[in-house]
């Protein structure tokens, strides 16, 4: 499986961006696919995910309310809406595939680091900069 992500860019303060993940080799039914970012010199961390059976969403909190994650089976591809977008955003997103269930603690939130571990395919990141 190859994961192409796209749509990065240079976005001002309280701006939009969408970015795309474009799965090949494999269709996205019974995947979990999850974006992540990292900022240089920090660690990698959970920004969203969604399972492709059950359409069911998780995000992180400092994006809740911001984030949308969505899919297109047909076109195999992932979808992350990103508004009101804050310096504080910028970083190198990526997504990932897994063939796994999403770890979830009692309260239902996702074990971030969990998910990440699970990932079986990582696509190149794409960059993300919010900057006035």
């Amino acid at each position: 499986v190859q994961l192409q992500a796209s749509g990065g860019g240079l976005v001002q303060p309280g701006g939009s961006l969408r970015l795309s993940c474009a799965a090949s080799g494999s269709p996205l039914d019974y995947y979990v696919i999850g974006w992540f970012r990292q900022v240089p010199g920090k660690e990698r961390e959970g920004v969203s995910c969604i399972s492709s059976s059950t359409g069911n969403t998780y995000y992180t909190d400092s994006v809740k309310g911001r984030f949308t994650i969505s899919r297109d089976n047909a076109q195999n591809t992932v979808y992350l809406q990103m508004n009101s977008l804050k310096p504080e955003d910028t970083a190198v997103y990526y997504c990932a595939l897994g063939r796994i269930l999403i770890p979830t603690d009692m309260s239902d939130n996702v074990k971030w680091p969990d998910l990440e571990y699970g990932m079986d395919y990582w696509g190149k990141g794409t960059l993300v900069t919010v900057s006035s």
